[in-house]
């Protein structure tokens, strides 16, 4: 069930608060006794809306004011800035001293999958001339009860009163209703076991500035989502990791997360994370597991090596289970190379498509090594397309057992001298395949051309 605050002190939430009674039709009921609530809550399908006199950065347990506790719960606000008109959304803490609202040091529990879901619906939603953003966590309340976050209007007075924009932001909140607050967990570690280890696709983010666009960027363009985002002002407040590992652990926890994505170098809390036995990872790592188990990314980067190194993921790797089976097989270097010398780009295409995943280089962009694969018949799927790749480029191309034999009938210098031809646009004019005339006489293309063979061992 979804809980939505609305701050009579805030009147960009009362606004929202206005456009949700509006939009869909609510019950009052009975409500426990809160201190900072006013009034009765309301009901409707999925959700339950109740107000606040209180600031709701200073609320505390606000999930005890409803009759249920919530599953998800929400602030309707205000943003303030020098942004412009935007629809933000952003979870609750503080990363050092609690300047608004809230406990020193202290992270309200996040919501990354029901956070990526409100930052779609205000892109939905929102009215043409807003953008839609994610911030980092900088402010209260820290003791929620529940997962939580705020969905905002902002940036100043006129987008406050704008009743298109808070209509946007009412009907992205009443979107979430039935939303998990959480990515499902799946199983992760080279056993894959159903009795193993889980882990939820969620990050924190450490670093870079108070709007989190490098964060907005995974989350629209990766299946992970982001909890706690601790800006690099936030990181100073903080202090040095080390001092404050208790708070750096708690980013992991308020979040469900075993993943961080550092902006920046921060040596100190690269070190840090990994001693409280959390994984950094980069845009490519997320990029290039999207899709694929992580159980069997686990697998296949034990084996081929990490996606830092060059592993990459192939098409067959998302339908797989977790604990598919695989084999590593050497590509032939030599027929790679070939291939990829006429088209690199479609060499890779036929790799994508059969392997489970395959090693890399150059910064990921050509084809290198070994691959893994399900079947043999899937390695045989790739190099019958690298064959057919090579007769775009061949006379002939023969597969024999052991190798790939490819023929071809080139322009031959050497002959072409021994018949008198000069060096220059005659030799141009018989290696196009057009005949030339040399003292008086004619000389075909085919008297001056002789068979080249390359062999390509499988």
């Amino acid at each position: 069930m979804l809980g939505i605050v609305v701050s009579h002190a805030d009147r960009a939430s009362e606004h929202v608060g206005d456009h949700l009674r509006e939009l869909v039709e609510w019950e009052p009921l009975d409500a426990p006794d809160h201190p900072d609530a006013a009034g009765p809550a309301y009901a409707t399908d999925g959700a339950r809306l109740r107000g606040f006199d209180a600031w709701h950065l200073h609320l505390a347990d606000a999930a005890d004011a409803f009759p249920v506790e919530p599953d998800l719960l929400v602030f309707a606000s205000r943003h303030s800035g020098e942004t412009g008109p935007l629809l933000t959304a952003h979870h609750t803490g503080n990363f050092g001293p609690a300047e608004h609202g809230g406990e020193d040091d202290a992270l309200a529990r996040a919501c990354p999958h029901a956070h990526s879901h409100v930052l779609d619906a205000l892109a939905t939603h929102a009215p043409a001339d807003y953008d839609v953003g994610m911030e980092c966590t900088h402010h209260g309340p820290t003791d929620v009860g529940v997962p939580s976050m705020f969905v905002e209007v902002g940036s100043g007075e006129p987008q406050w009163d704008d009743p298109a924009a808070a209509e946007a932001v009412a009907r992205a909140i009443l979107d979430l209703r039935g939303v998990a607050p959480d990515v499902d967990p799946e199983p992760v570690g080279r056993d894959a076991s159903p009795d193993g280890d889980t882990v939820r696709r969620h990050l924190v983010g450490f670093g870079g500035g108070h709007y989190a666009p490098r964060f907005e960027r995974i989350v629209r363009e990766t299946d992970w989502a982001v909890g706690h985002l601790a800006a690099d002002w936030g990181l100073e407040a903080m202090g040095d990791p080390a001092a404050n590992r208790t708070l750096v652990d708690a980013a992991f926890e308020e979040s469900a997360a075993t993943h961080a994505v550092v902006d920046g170098d921060h040596p100190d809390l690269r070190d840090e994370i990994g001693a409280l036995g959390y994984r950094v990872v980069g845009e490519t790592w997320l990029r290039a597991v999207t899709g694929v188990p992580l159980a069997l990314v686990d697998r296949l980067e034990g084996t081929l090596g990490p996606v830092a190194d060059g592993l990459r993921f192939g098409e067959s790797a998302t339908a797989a289970a977790p604990d598919a089976a695989f084999e590593t097989i050497p590509l032939p270097g030599d027929l790679l190379d070939r291939a990829q010398g006429i088209d690199q780009e479609r060499t890779r295409e036929l790799v994508v498509a059969s392997a489970l995943a395959f090693e890399t280089e150059e910064n990921g962009n050509r084809v290198a090594g070994r691959v893994a694969v399900a079947s043999r018949g899937d390695y045989t799927t790739v190099i019958d397309g690298i064959v057919d790749l090579l007769r775009t480029a061949y006379d002939s191309v023969e597969r024999r057992e052991d190798a790939v034999i490819a023929r071809e009938e080139t322009f031959d210098p050497e002959k072409a001298k021994t018949l008198g031809v000069p060096e220059g646009p005659k030799f141009g004019r018989l290696s196009a395949g057009e005949p030339v005339e040399v003292d008086g006489r004619t000389i075909p293309p085919d008297r001056v051309r002789s068979e080249r063979e390359d062999r390509f061992s499988l």
